[in-house]
């Protein structure tokens, strides 16, 4: 089973589009939406939900009414300010650290769970489809990704697909970490600006940093074309395949005003311009499919190859 992952610096930058219009294009996919703060892919693919289960996030601390005494101790060891004046915990300013547990002369303060989001499985016209829900306040989003992650994997085996598609989060941090570890290839998506450049830099040292091949497009490009070659030239300096060139178009937006993939819109609407953008996101899909190949036939070869010296 491969697993594609599509990221970029910001959010914005088409990540979602692109996942969605590949989602339409490839075979046997199954499809995780890693970015749990604001889950876009089922806007556009409309799914059918067949489970939902919640997430635990960090411990929460909890007074117990009828053993505490009033003494003050936990709200003055507590740096984040959560234990109330009368003595209940600020759900939004417990960190969850235990301080006040060991501090409290009574055992009056016990960590408890909660809840900290929803992982969905669904289906959708293109196969199965995992995403999230991360509830407001909450900051275990790379816990969340990790089970969303694992839920795409379960429907990927349960309905026998080839290929996980992951549209991930924006961004380089710890959600981001989550959404690419393990995978087969990345997608960077870039844009012909000042921190569009800075972001591809940044997300091309996080996937050298795990060793995850990857390959680049850059969307809008014609924006400004002077930084797009900038972009070109750091992407031939570093070795990273630039596979597209997407150019500034309405069409993502009237397709997805309709829950259409960008693919769907240009066959059901005849638009001479979507049909000439569907078809660079078709060669972008051909390049990265034939990567994928590419990466599992040499890791056949290499587990062959041990098999033998074995």
């Amino acid at each position: 089973m491969r697993q594609l992952a599509i990221i970029s610096g910001k959010g914005g930058c088409g990540k979602t589009t692109l996942t969605a219009a590949f989602s339409s294009l490839s075979e046997n996919a199954a499809l995780a939406d890693c970015d749990v703060d604001a889950s876009d892919l089922p806007l556009i693919l409309k799914p059918q939900v067949i489970n939902r289960e919640n997430c635990p996030g960090l411990e929460l601390a909890s007074i117990d009414p009828n053993l505490c005494t009033g003494c003050s101790i936990c709200r003055e060891v507590c740096r984040f300010g959560a234990v109330l004046e009368n003595f209940t915990i600020n759900p939004y300013g417990c960190e969850g650290c235990a301080v006040c547990t060991v501090a409290c002369p009574e055992n009056a303060v016990s960590l408890v769970p909660r809840v900290s989001g929803q992982a969905v499985s669904s289906i959708t016209r293109f196969g199965p489809m995992a995403h999230a829900k991360l509830d407001i306040g909450e900051e275990a989003s790379g816990k969340l990704v990790n089970m969303v992650r694992k839920k795409a994997a379960e429907l990927a085996d349960q309905y026998c697909c080839k290929l996980i598609l992951i549209d991930g989060p924006p961004g380089t941090g710890c959600p981001v970490m989550a959404a690419i570890t393990g995978t087969d290839l990345v997608l960077v998506v870039s844009e012909p600006t000042v921190s569009g450049l800075h972001d591809l830099k940044r997300a091309v040292e996080l996937t050298a940093h795990f060793k995850i091949p990857t390959v680049a497009c850059i969307n809008r490009y014609d924006i400004n074309k002077k930084k797009s070659l900038e972009i070109e030239a750091f992407c031939r300096e570093a070795g990273i395949p630039l596979l597209a060139c997407l150019p500034y178009t309405d069409i993502t937006t009237k397709a997805m005003v309709k829950e259409e993939t960008v693919i769907e819109y240009a066959a059901h609407w005849m638009d001479s311009g979507a049909v000439e953008f569907a078809n660079i996101v078709r060669k972008l899909w051909e390049e990265i499919e034939m990567r994928l190949s590419e990466s599992f036939e040499k890791e056949t070869c290499s587990r062959a190859l041990k098999i033998r010296k074995s």
